[in-house]
């Protein structure tokens, strides 16, 4: 990361160099034409030169953020960063951190909007972003970027985050990278392969047969039948989430048909339900529960429940989150029981026309937005120097880590590290120094110095290493599907009772409380339609053509 921004930045002040020295030179004033002298000397104002391309102006910037920790302050009065931006950018910034619920940051926003008195710059939810750019309230921020080499491409350099600030082919926000995208795939239990002499399954069908020898086979040697092939849990809500959940997408994945939404193109989209393909991945699910190889709790079980079953050595496969399986705190529990436990990265298996999907991918973002007021004010420039500024390597560390040598130091290899503090009770991550780094979503990227730091190796039981970023690693070399589209789907006015028929009767279909075939799934195609199916695509399929995700 160091190296990359010091490279960066001596291309920015090489490029400033240039054209510093081609521009024109300021022509003298053109004499006036002789007149007949007054009778009485008048003294001209003398006026300051016209200022140079180079030349920062002042500049006052409002700032409403939200902060890395929700129960900790805003920053300090005193604090470091507002001397700095003071001194060498010019601006005096003002810093208001907003509610950290949803509800009360929009209602905070909409507030200020609705009397015109938005902020230069702030964080927003996407639906309240587009309301306020519809309403006019919101600055395109195209003409910004050129003025922000290093942000924009370390911050913006994605075309799917981009597309969700997006409207009519410009850009409205400024998308800052949201949570770590595919953090979540399939893992398996190989010291059970082992046992059992079996091979990690790639297909389907291997899949099964694997679930079967985990149930029913004592992989655990304990003489009980208190195993299972796969556990699971329904995870999520709305209509990204419907059906049975996130933690079945690797399964429909297998079949060509993860997530909600058919998003290969515009000629193909629409909700993926009306392929037969979705059908048969669901019928497989179904076979899962009728073979008994799943846990039979999941569709009741909650998020707590299903992590205290893996913990407890039920689980022979699952799909779960790298962090919430294997950094020191989560993993505690299940080392203490068994030691010689190992869970390894499975690859998702192939379904029977070879595809294959770990899950879905909808990168989110933190959108910051300009208000036209400011823009309209001349803020821009000073907006685009502020957030440069935070891109850079000064304004990374110190908002992301606090002070070098006081709450911070750097080892050999460049990562963050506490040893040789004089005062450890300043560590940047303790909770007293929390408010020097609540803007450190402004400049989080997932480098590996924020990895490192965030997710350090530890050491089982047994003495082997246990690596987080190994599993978040292999994780993002698998296969998933793109569907980060369907973030910007607005839901229909009566979405509670869509998504609840949707999802009660996929799960009635695979417990086996519905029959399944071709008659009973046109009957649930036709009562979702009923609904207005129909109407949530076409209005999806325009939103999506307009932000340029269906081409």
């Amino acid at each position: 990361m160091k190296k990359l921004l010091s490279k960066l930045f001596v291309i920015v002040l090489s490029l400033t160099m240039l054209l510093t020295a081609c521009a024109p030179a300021t022509e003298a004033p053109t004499a006036a034409p002789a007149t007949e002298a007054p009778a009485v000397p008048v003294l001209l104002p003398t006026l300051p030169p016209p200022p140079t391309a180079t030349e920062i102006q002042p500049a006052e910037i409002e700032l409403w953020a939200g902060g890395r920790v929700s129960e900790a302050a805003a920053p300090p009065d005193d604090w470091v960063a507002y001397q700095i931006i003071k001194d060498q950018l010019k601006i005096t910034l003002k810093l208001v951190l907003l509610p950290s619920t949803q509800s009360d940051q929009d209602t905070k926003i909409n507030t200020a909007a609705a009397s015109n008195s938005l902020p230069d710059i702030f964080m927003v939810s996407r639906d309240t972003w587009y309301k306020l750019v519809q309403a006019g309230l919101i600055a395109k921020v195209d003409d910004l970027l050129p003025l922000m080499p290093v942000r924009t491409a370390t911050h913006y350099n994605d075309p799917d985050r981009n597309r969700l600030a997006t409207v009519d082919g410009s850009m409205y926000g400024l998308p800052d990278p949201g949570a770590m995208p595919m953090t979540d795939g399939l893992v398996i239990r190989q010291d059970w392969l082992d046992k059992l002499s079996l091979k990690a399954p790639t297909t389907l069908d291997e899949f099964l047969t694997v679930a079967k020898a985990f149930t029913f086979d004592d992989p655990d040697g304990n003489g009980k039948k208190d195993t299972y092939g796969f556990c699971a849990f329904i995870d999520g809500s709305g209509l990204n989430a419907m059906g049975v959940g996130p933690r079945f997408d690797w399964l429909y994945g297998a079949y060509g048909v993860a997530g909600t939404w058919n998003l290969t193109s515009t000629e193909n989209f629409g909700l993926n339900v009306r392929s037969d393909a979705y059908m048969q991945a669901t019928q497989f699910i179904r076979t899962l529960n009728e073979e008994g190889v799943i846990d039979p709790d999941w569709p009741t079980l909650k998020k707590d429940d299903f992590r205290a079953g893996w913990k407890q050595g039920k689980c022979g496969m699952m799909h779960e989150n790298f962090a919430a399986l294997s950094t020191k705190s989560n993993y505690k529990a299940f080392d203490e029981n068994f030691p010689e436990g190992e869970w390894v990265v499975l690859p998702p298996p192939a379904g029977p026309n070879g595809d294959k999907s770990d899950g879905t991918v909808i990168l989110s973002a933190r959108i910051y937005a300009v208000s036209q007021k400011a823009m309209d004010a001349g803020k821009g420039p000073a907006i685009a120097r502020l957030l440069e500024w935070m891109a850079g390597e000064e304004g990374y560390y110190l908002l992301g880590f606090g002070q070098k040598g006081i709450n911070y130091n750097l080892d050999a290899n460049g990562n963050i590290t506490l040893e040789g503090l004089p005062d450890p009770a300043l560590a940047w991550n303790t909770a007293e120094m929390q408010p020097l780094t609540q803007l450190a979503n402004m400049v989080y990227i997932f480098t590996p110095v924020e990895l490192n730091a965030r997710y350090p190796n530890h050491t089982s039981k047994n003495g082997r290493t246990i690596e987080p970023l190994a599993y978040y690693k292999a994780f993002t070399e698998q296969p998933y599907t793109q569907a980060t589209g369907s973030a910007i789907i607005n839901p229909p006015s009566n979405a509670a009772d869509f998504t609840r028929f949707y999802s009660e009767n996929i799960v009635k279909f695979v417990l086996g409380q519905e029959v399944l075939d071709e008659t009973t799934w046109a009957a649930f195609i036709a009562g979702l339609d009923s609904l207005g199916a129909k109407d949530l695509e076409a209005s999806a399929k325009t939103i999506l053509q307009g932000a340029g995700f269906l081409k």
